[in-house]
């Protein structure tokens, strides 16, 4: 099993939230790139500020390192209009993946309707350019039932609107990875949401993103099922490493 490839190596942090300088946080985003091209990792997953970069350095590398990058986020609070705004840029820049964040208060607050638009719309951008497109759910900020309930919402209306062969192509994943949560209790993937996910999302493929911090840990969410894993400690993780890193 090369668990390479299925590593998003990720690296979202502002440099007010990683408290450094403007400069500084640029270098560790190139730095992250240039280690995912060399490493052969599946895919970097970074803000969309830094999309024509990754673009820029793969090509000169001559790399096949796939462009991930996030649509309203970390909340998933923005106006279905900016959503789609993001996403066209993110596109026009070169990425691959779009990682949208539902709107899962609007989910927690009964409007249904508004976030089973913006998971097709979202969905109809990103088919349509041949993206990959994952919705993160923030399973953190869910109960078991919510978990279950927004995973088949997506499900339901990726099958109600979408050809079998764009399945593949959609995704459900767990975390931002920047969710507060009260008295450290987990963030991001966890064996039993997961497990909750894969068995609610399928035919469409899950994410299990935050919280995978060793080989061991990899392996066992790709044994469960899942499809990619989010962290920013990749190259640990295929060195057969732990590590405390929080995503």
């Amino acid at each position: 099993m090369n668990v390479k490839q299925y590593l998003d190596s990720t690296y979202l942090k502002t440099a007010s939230q990683a408290g450094i300088s403007d400069a500084e946080n640029f270098v560790i985003v190139k730095n992250t790139i240039e280690e995912a091209i060399t490493e052969g990792f599946k895919l970097i997953m970074i803000r969309p500020e830094f999309v024509s970069l990754a673009k820029e350095m793969i090509i000169a590398a001559h790399s096949s390192l796939l462009i991930g990058t996030v649509i309203d986020f970390p909340q998933g609070k923005s106006e279905l209009e900016e959503k789609i705004k993001e996403a066209n840029e993110a596109i026009l820049n070169g990425a691959d993946d779009l990682d949208f964040v539902c709107n899962y208060e609007a989910f927690k607050n009964g409007d249904l309707e508004l976030v089973k638009k913006e998971i097709l719309v979202g969905t109809q951008i990103g088919l349509a350019h041949n993206k990959t497109v994952k919705w993160i759910i923030e399973i953190a900020a869910l109960t078991e039932k919510e978990i279950i309930q927004l995973s088949v919402l997506i499900k339901n209306v990726v099958i109600s609107n979408f050809k079998e062969e764009d399945y593949a192509s959609v995704f459900v994943k767990s975390s931002t990875g920047f969710f507060k949560t009260e008295n450290d209790l987990p963030n991001g993937a966890t064996v039993p949401a997961i497990i909750i996910m894969l068995e609610n999302a399928s035919p469409l493929s899950v994410k299990a993103a935050g919280g995978v911090r060793s080989y061991k840990e990899a392996i066992e969410m790709i044994r469960l099922g899942v499809k990619r894993i989010g962290t920013s400690a990749a190259k640990a993780i295929a060195n057969g490493e732990n590590t405390q890193n929080q995503y």
